[in-house]
């Protein structure tokens, strides 16, 4: 089911599907719309799916949305014509059906046994009954439960440095950001629960529609890595001398990933070869020109949504500053990326969509791994043409010259991606020295 680790380690084609079903291509797009963005026929990846997990895509999808609306209907007070949309369902018929069929239970049936279990004690922070609410400010409320040991501040304090003003604020345990989502814009509230013996994300949601939830909660599992194995992560890394004092201080690092694909491809271009600092006041100016605002609630929110490939593919050229090269790349990916002829998205198979990078004139290596690693969630990447992973390396007593390093790295398979933020980890460490 979508929250295993195994879809991130594995790239095969299950694993792809899994990664969709779980964003709600089905429910959007129908199965020839989820075997399209695979590259497959319908029939191909059913067969597939049934030989690998048991089930094709309608049931793994039906699955994914009855669990989301078991979700919805213990833990919220929304009326269940609300919980039925918001899960994924075409009909409030179809959803009393499948939750009938699933649970053995009516829908109000399984909301009042839930009642009865939760009543004569305190809810727990991890209890599934106290994950999810909405209020009738149209807010949604939600825990999201991390596999422990979780290194929230760590993903934090990476959103803190390169967030960019109106569109994202970050402090040492908050980051509130606008979004795209299918349905339309949505203001987004991420914040660390501190409990370490239930460790969670909290999210808190104006979306345009109940039915863009699903796909936000797979996009924040996704930015904040929850469904990683952590133990088995730190267990492997520990084992290299050069490492374990770092797992030991820093016990369940997290790789931040993506709550927007192309974002971050432009974040990615923009940023290679320059400082964090100086990318973020460039992406800033990107951001304020081209970017869309949105109404808000309060004066001190977010209003700006990052500009759409369409617009930088317009309006790039005169924006932004720097190496004409380097502008032609961007302008050109724009332009790929808002054609469809170049496809960034977390179901893309991560060798294919490396080649297809490295086809693009002004992107290297460092570019297409860096993006494969955090828009894939690809756990075995290191980028050693890196100069910072490099100097962090030098810190721990690794090589760092690239080619050495490489070879050192091969022990911390399949979790080079891991080790590579222990490397980050250490050389900001050593600057702020």
């Amino acid at each position: 089911m979508p929250g295993s680790p195994q879809w991130d380690l594995r790239d095969d084609l299950a694993a792809r599907a899994m990664r969709l079903i779980a964003d709600g291509v089905v429910e959007r797009e129908g199965v020839p719309g989820l075997a399209a963005r695979l590259g497959y026929t319908p029939r191909h990846l059913t067969r597939v799916l049934t030989a690998e997990l048991g089930a094709g895509p309608l049931a793994l999808s039906r699955a994914h949305r009855a669990q989301t609306a078991r979700s919805l209907l213990t833990g919220t007070t929304l009326p269940v014509a609300d919980v039925a949309f918001a899960s994924g369902f075409g009909s409030v018929r179809q959803f009393n059906d499948t939750i009938r069929e699933v649970y053995e239970r009516s829908p109000l049936e399984l909301r009042a046994a839930a009642r009865l279990r939760r009543r004569g004690r305190a809810s727990r922070p991890d209890d599934p009954a106290a994950a999810v609410h909405a209020d009738a400010g149209g807010i949604v409320r939600l825990r999201l439960p991390a596999r422990p040991p979780f290194d929230a501040a760590g993903v934090f304090a990476w959103l803190r440095a390169r967030a960019l003003p109106g569109v994202e604020a970050a402090g040492a345990d908050a980051y509130r950001r606008t979004l795209r989502l299918p349905g339309g814009p949505a203001l987004v509230r991420l914040t660390s629960n501190d409990d370490p013996g239930a460790p969670a994300v909290d999210v808190e949601a104006r979306l345009s529609t109940l039915a863009d939830l699903a796909p936000l909660v797979a996009r924040v599992r996704r930015l904040f890595d929850l469904d990683a194995d952590a133990v088995a992560i730190d267990a492997a890394l520990a084992g290299d001398p050069a490492l374990a004092a770092s797992v030991a201080a820093v016990p369940g690092m997290r790789v931040p990933g993506s709550l927007d694909a192309h974002e971050l491809v432009f974040r990615a271009l923009v940023g290679q070869q320059v400082s964090v600092a100086s990318a973020r006041t460039a992406l800033g100016r990107l951001a304020a020109e081209l970017g869309e605002r949105v109404p808000t609630a309060r004066g001190d929110e977010p209003d700006l949504l990052f500009p759409t490939a369409s617009a930088i593919a317009e309006e790039g050229e005169a924006v932004l500053r720097g190496p004409r090269a380097r502008i032609r790349t961007i302008v050109d990916v724009a332009r790929r990326l808002d054609s469809g002829d170049l496809v960034v998205a977390p179901e893309r198979d991560r060798d294919e969509l490396v080649a297809d990078l490295l086809a693009v004139p002004g992107i290297g290596p460092w570019t297409a791994g860096y993006l494969a690693m955090r828009v894939t969630r690809a756990p075995d990447i290191l980028l050693t043409s890196d100069l910072a992973l490099r100097n962090g390396a030098a810190r721990l007593g690794l090589p760092n010259a690239a080619r050495d390093l490489d070879v050192a790295g091969l022990r911390w398979a399949p979790w080079r991606s891991y080790a590579s933020m222990h490397l980050w980890r250490a050389a900001a460490a050593d600057a702020t020295a």
